[in-house]
Formats: structure tokens, C-alpha cells, sequence
């Protein structure tokens, strides 16, 4: 049921690209003292959102929603240590906070919606 409604498969994607961009960041944090590694990041929701397009045209006159996965990691530029590891702590501390409120926002999403559904069903 909550499947079918746009607000809930963006609140899904939103929840989901959250994770997808925690794990990116925690990857980021654990490998910050490796020689050579080049820190890396996921695009906005919004943007990653927007270029999935969220209803596609499937024929004339019929609109259905396709499921795209969430886009790859990409790395991000930044100055380098001497030995070339372009990870700051401080940068990813920021970031996971940031995915950590887009994810919070999400779950209110869902539920904020799954309230409204089920106050005008009469069963609040």
C-alpha cells in the first residue's frame, strides 16, 4: 500500500541513499591514514534524485515509477597529504552528520505519511 504513493518512494530513496553515502563516508574514516587514497563522495540527494528521474513515461497516457539504483561514489577534489591521502577527519565528521539528519528527515517522511494514512482510514 505505502509502496504506491511518490511521498513514501522518496522518503524510501532519500533513506536509502542516506545509507548508501554513510557507508562511502565510513569508508573514507577508516582508510584516512592509507598512502594514496583519494576520499570519496556521494552527489546530493536532490541532484541523484533528479538525474534518476523519479516517474518515467512507460507509454502514452501511463506514468509508473521505475526503481534506480543509488549512483557510484565518486571521488571528490582536495589537497593531498605528502603522502597523497586526500581524506580529512573533520570533512567526514561533517558529512556524516549531514547523512545522519537527510536519514532522520526520511524516517519523518514515512511516518509523518503512514499517520495521515491511517488518521483518514479512522484508525489513530
Amino acid at each position: 500500500m505505502f509502496e504506491k504513493l511518490e511521498l513514501t518512494r522518496m522518503a524510501q530513496a532519500m533513506a536509502s541513499h542516506a545509507g548508501a553515502r554513510m557507508g562511502v563516508v565510513s569508508q573514507n574514516i577508516a582508510n584516512a591514514d592509507t598512502p594514496g587514497y583519494k576520499a570519496r563522495d556521494l552527489p546530493d540527494f536532490a541532484q541523484a534524485y533528479q538525474a534518476q528521474g523519479a516517474m518515467k513515461t512507460t507509454r502514452n497516457g501511463h506514468l509508473g515509477a521505475t526503481e534506480q539504483p543509488v549512483p557510484a561514489p565518486r571521488s571528490q577534489p582536495a589537497m593531498a597529504d605528502p603522502n597523497g591521502n586526500t581524506v580529512s577527519l573533520e570533512v567526514e565528521m561533517v558529512k556524516a552528520v549531514e547523512v545522519r539528519q537527510q536519514h532522520d528527515m526520511a524516517l519523518s517522511i514515512y511516518r509523518a505519511t503512514s499517520d495521515m494514512l491511517r488518521t483518514s482510514l479512522g484508525r489513530r
